[in-house]
């Protein structure tokens, strides 16, 4: 069946509800420190650890992350980094009960092998660390050493996302980020040799130079190496917030249209080749845990995207990091100087957050289940939060010019996004966000 014509427009991710522009400076370090108190002792918890480093900067990059081409300075950020673990677990009730960790950045593995272990070390004795506990690692398989992978075995790591982007030489060239087919090649095997078998692919589309056919040559390429998942994002052009991105000549991206086609394109082949399509921009293998909660009703998203993580608690260490507990959201100092200063002083670095209210719970899990599943019940999502759906009847009048328009059916109170508008699911989900603005350009484009 064929896609709906492309339309150009600029919509929230929903990795999170209420999303980060509507974070505020009054819920700080006092109020985070008061919620991590009220956490229950054994509450199911999960850890972000954020590493804003990186050898060189690749032009297309959106974190928030900066060149360290000595050991110093990330020598100095593990102090702080280990002071606000402290911080955090010394205001926490009880231990908590740690089953996910993920290591993010940046590039994670441009620590030194002792450090990783003993920051693993650090962590493990602040929190109570299951021992099946998933622990999971970003790789730029252009710089990983043999030492690194015996690191992150003996940490416990068990799941890997090396970040493959495209191997097409053009593309490469215009996004500072060289990295042969044959170097990633090599990371697996040596992933797998450890032990380390659970790898995800991170690839995008929309990147300047890149057409249909290298979109599709590089998803050819990857397959024979079988990951378990892929995540396929679209590239976010903004260079008024990222001034790299100014290295790359708006003449050389692709138009609305054609990035279309290349995440349709993408899709398909991924499906072709036994992949299952999670969501809006995630597949993975028949046998994966990932497919299994998509199945059972039990796929969650957060910060990472797609999770197979049911944890009442996420708590990001490290710059820039977001973390949710029950009460709401909280985000650290994006600075690294400023976030430095502020824990080596004793203090935990919250910068900004969100007190959630029960209609944005309502809401939360309006989008949340549009955005795992592709459907869901109003009135049934409705009644868990005691709540009548007559309080978003702005929303269901949008729903219904939406099904107008054929971007959803309606059965009910059952609202669901066939398979062809996929794509353009975060549109649906805007309908219950009760802050999005269509004109919200700081949002990255709906495909």
């Amino acid at each position: 069946m064929a896609a709906w014509p492309y339309r150009d427009e600029r919509l929230p991710r929903y990795t999170s509800y209420p999303t980060a522009p509507q974070f505020v400076p009054h819920i700080d370090a006092a109020s985070y420190a008061h919620w991590l108190g009220d956490l229950k002792p054994g509450l199911a918890t999960s850890l972000y650890v954020h590493i804003p480093f990186c050898r060189s900067m690749c032009w297309y990059c959106g974190c928030h992350t900066t060149v360290a081409l000595r050991d110093g300075p990330i020598e100095d950020y593990l102090r702080a980094l280990k002071a606000e673990i402290a911080l955090v677990a010394a205001r926490s009730a009880a231990p908590l009960n740690v089953r996910h960790i993920h290591f993010g950045g940046g590039t994670p593995t441009i620590l030194e092998p002792s450090d990783l272990l003993r920051l693993m070390d650090w962590i493990r004795h602040h929190f109570a660390v299951a021992s099946d506990a998933e622990i999971a690692v970003e790789i730029d398989p252009r710089r990983l050493s043999s030492a690194m992978v015996c690191a992150l075995a003996e940490a416990g790591v068990n799941r890997a996302s090396l970040g493959v982007q495209s191997f097409d030489a053009k593309v490469q060239a215009a996004i500072n980020r060289v990295q042969t087919f044959e170097q990633t090649a090599q990371v697996v095997e040596e992933l797998h040799a450890a032990g380390i078998t659970a790898l995800s692919f991170d690839l995008i589309y929309g990147l300047p130079k890149q057409t249909l056919a290298s979109c599709l040559d590089t998803v050819d390429r990857c397959l024979p190496l079988q990951p378990n998942r892929f995540s396929v994002f679209g590239y976010a052009h903004v260079p008024q917030f990222k001034k790299h991105q100014r290295r790359i000549a708006d003449t050389d991206l692709p138009g609305g249209a054609d990035r279309h086609a290349q995440a349709e394109a993408i899709g398909e082949r991924m499906t072709e080749a036994g992949y299952v399509r999670i969501g809006l921009d995630h597949f993975a293998r028949p046998d994966d845990a990932m497919v299994r909660a998509l199945s059972s009703g039990r796929l969650r998203r957060n910060f990472q995207g797609y999770t197979t993580d049911p944890s009442c608690a996420l708590i990001g260490f490290g710059t820039s990091a977001i973390g949710r507990l029950p009460q709401g959201y909280v985000q650290n100092e994006v600075v690294l100087k400023h976030y430095a200063e502020r824990v080596m002083r004793g203090e935990l670095p919250t910068a900004k957050g969100y007190l959630l209210s029960a209609d944005d719970r309502l809401r939360a899990e309006l989008i949340e289940r549009l955005m795992c599943d592709l459907e869901v019940d109003v009135e049934a999502v409705c009644a868990r939060h005691g709540m009548d759906a007559g309080s978003l009847a702005p929303a269901l009048d949008r729903l219904d010019r939406l099904a107008q328009e054929g971007f959803v059916r309606i059965h009910g109170s059952r609202v669901r996004v066939p398979e062809r508008g996929r794509l353009l699911v975060r549109k649906v989900a805007s309908v219950f966000d009760a802050y999005f603005s269509d004109s919200g350009c700081q949002y990255s484009r709906a495909v």
